[in-house]
C-alpha cells in the first residue's frame, strides 16, 4: 500500500484547523494540527510533511516568519490560508517562498483540490545536489549554454550547480525556455502555469520572476527579458 501524503495544518484556530483535517483525511492524508509557530518549526523535521498549510495570523512567530524560517532549508510546497485578501498580502507570502495563497472563508473542494495540484507539481528529487553538466538527461528538459531544466525530475542545474526552487518557478522558467524568443503575456502564463481556475493576480507572475532572476543570473547566451507593457520571453541571442 502507498504511503500517505502528510499535511501539516498550523492554524490558531482550532474548529477551522480540525474541519481541514477532517476533509483531508476523507481523501486518505496523514494530518497533524498545530496551533503556533514555533510549534510549526519545532514538529516539522520529525513528521516530514509533503506540504503544509499555513496560516498567518500565529501567535508569536506569524506566518511568513515560519515560511521565511522553512525555506532557509526546505523546498517543501506551503500554502498560506488567509482572511487577508489585499494584493499586497498575496504577494508578501509569494515572495517569501509559498507556493499558493487562499483567502478564508473557502470552499472544502477547492482547498482539497489545491492541494492536490501543489502536490502533483513537486518531486522530491534524490542526488539532484551531485547533477553536473553533461550528466545524461531523461525525460523533458531543455538545454542551454550553462542551464538546464528537467521537468520530469524538477531539477535545474545553472552552471555546475543544482538549483533549488519551488515547483512552480520551475515550470515558468520551463515553459518560457521551451518556446526561446517568444513573448507571453502575463494572463498566458497565469493560465499555463496555474491554470485557468486560478484565482490570483498577474502580479504573482512578477513576483516569480524576480525570485528565478535572482537565482539564474543572465547568460551571454540568454536572458530572462521584460517586454515592457506585454509580458516576459526567455530571449536566446544569436
Amino acid at each position: 500500500m502507498a504511503e500517505k501524503q502528510r499535511v501539516l495544518i498550523v492554524d490558531d484556530d482550532a474548529n477551522i484547523a480540525e474541519l481541514i483535517s477532517l476533509y483531508l483525511t476523507k481523501e486518505c492524508y496523514e494530518t497533524l494540527i498545530v496551533y503556533d509557530g514555533e510549534e510549526a518549526l519545532r514538529v516539522f523535521s520529525e513528521f516530514k510533511p509533503n506540504i503544509i498549510l499555513l496560516d498567518l495570523m500565529l501567535p508569536g512567530i506569524d506566518g511568513y516568519q515560519v515560511c521565511r524560517e522553512l525555506r532557509t532549508t526546505s523546498q517543501v510546497p506551503i500554502i498560506m490560508l488567509s482572511a487577508k485578501g489585499e494584493i499586497f498580502d498575496k504577494v508578501l507570502g509569494l515572495e517569501l517562498g509559498a507556493d499558493d495563497y487562499m483567502i478564508k472563508p473557502f470552499d472544502s473542494k477547492e482547498l482539497v483540490a489545491r492541494v492536490k495540484a501543489v502536490l502533483r507539481r513537486y518531486h522530491a528529487v534524490p542526488g539532484v545536489t551531485d547533477q553536473r553538466p553533461g550528466t545524461d538527461q531523461q525525460g523533458d528538459y531543455v538545454e542551454f549554454p550553462g542551464l538546464i531544466v528537467n521537468l520530469t525530475n524538477y531539477s535545474v542545474t545553472y552552471n555546475g550547480r543544482s538549483v533549488e526552487m519551488p515547483p512552480k518557478e520551475l515550470e515558468l522558467l520551463y515553459f518560457l525556455a521551451s518556446s526561446p524568443n517568444q513573448v507571453f503575456t502575463r494572463e498566458q502564463l497565469l493560465d499555463h502555469i496555474w491554470g485557468y481556475e486560478y484565482i490570483g493576480d498577474t502580479r504573482t507572475v512578477d513576483v516569480h520572476i524576480k525570485r528565478l532572476r535572482e537565482k539564474i543570473k543572465d547568460n551571454n547566451n540568454w536572458a530572462l527579458t521584460t517586454v515592457w507593457g506585454i509580458g516576459y520571453k526567455f530571449e536566446v541571442k544569436r
